[in-house]
């Protein structure tokens, strides 16, 4: 299972990359890089993938990602559909964990930064006030100049450092394991999910996808994603259904359905399982906010 490897490169006269995307399809697959990032998502919807992480992003999402761990946001069919026109507005900044000098996070001042950065190899969704000051100040860094922008992305780090309300992704014994000629397997396998997971997968047809035999697909996806193909299949399920729920326009039964589950005793068990809520539960948290 091989991400592709970007490098991320910094002109001459600055000491990191900051953009802003508004198409859907930048970097859209399975990918590492030796920079940290931190991404904002101010318009747009999907499935994010974040080392053995699966999970849906949305607008106001902040998510901090440390060196070398592959990721993948993949946005929903509509941002895609020319006739729809939905809009996709995203905010990136690469850096380099010594982008500011080897000793300069050895500083007794800058341990709480050091931290945080340490603490990013497992991916860290940000929420709460933290998170509206990080999505307020990452436009600015785009448009800063000079001194400006040092200034403005040690406030957004620090503001990082202090933010009392985070999630880490990714478990603690996730470890890549990158080898070449697995490069575009787990891509196919993600992308060939997401597109048919309303119908019942055989085995024998994802194990096609991934161009291995059966018996060894098995031991291929448990031992690269420390799950089972049938969990990742849940919990991309159980993802559309959390979708369906907020949104509130179908029966509860109707979703379970719509989502490929087959069974609705199933469909209750693995949503508890993977949100620790039952989907009445679910939804009626989100309509209470």
């Amino acid at each position: 299972m091989k991400p592709h490897l970007l490098n991320v490169s910094t002109n001459s006269v600055d000491s990191f990359s900051a953009r802003r995307d508004v198409m859907p399809d930048v970097n859209n697959r399975w990918h590492y890089h030796s920079a940290l990032e931190l991404i904002y998502i101010k318009k747009g919807r999907g499935t994010q993938f974040i080392g053995d992480s699966i999970k849906n992003f949305k607008e106001g999402d902040v998510v901090l990602l440390g060196s070398n761990l592959p990721h993948y946001w993949r946005f929903d069919p509509e941002f895609f559909d020319e006739n729809v026109c939905e809009p996709v507005d995203v905010y990136v900044i690469h850096f380099k964990e010594d982008f500011l000098g080897r000793d300069f996070l050895d500083l007794p001042e800058n341990q709480e930064i050091k931290k945080i950065l340490m603490q990013s190899t497992q991916g860290i969704q940000l929420e709460g006030v933290s998170k509206e000051k990080i999505a307020y100040l990452m436009p600015q860094i785009i448009e800063a100049k000079g001194t400006m922008r040092i200034i403005r992305i040690l406030e957004v780090l620090t503001e990082i450092a202090h933010c009392g309300e985070r999630n880490t992704l990714v478990s603690l014994g996730f470890k890549p394991n990158f080898l070449e000629n697995e490069k575009d397997r787990i891509q196919s396998i993600y992308n060939y999910t997401i597109s048919n997971y309303k119908n019942k997968i055989e085995l024998k047809e994802i194990a096609a996808v991934a161009k291995i035999s059966p018996n060894s697909f098995c031991k291929f996806f448990k031992t690269k994603s420390r799950k089972t193909y049938t969990q990742f299949l849940n919990e991309i399920r159980v993802g559309q259904a959390c979708k369906l729920l907020i949104e509130n326009n179908l029966t509860v039964k109707e979703i379970c359905y719509d989502c490929g589950f087959y069974n609705f005793t199933s469909f209750h068990k693995y949503f508890r399982e993977i949100t620790g809520k039952t989907p009445l539960k679910y939804q009626q948290a989100f309509s209470k906010q």
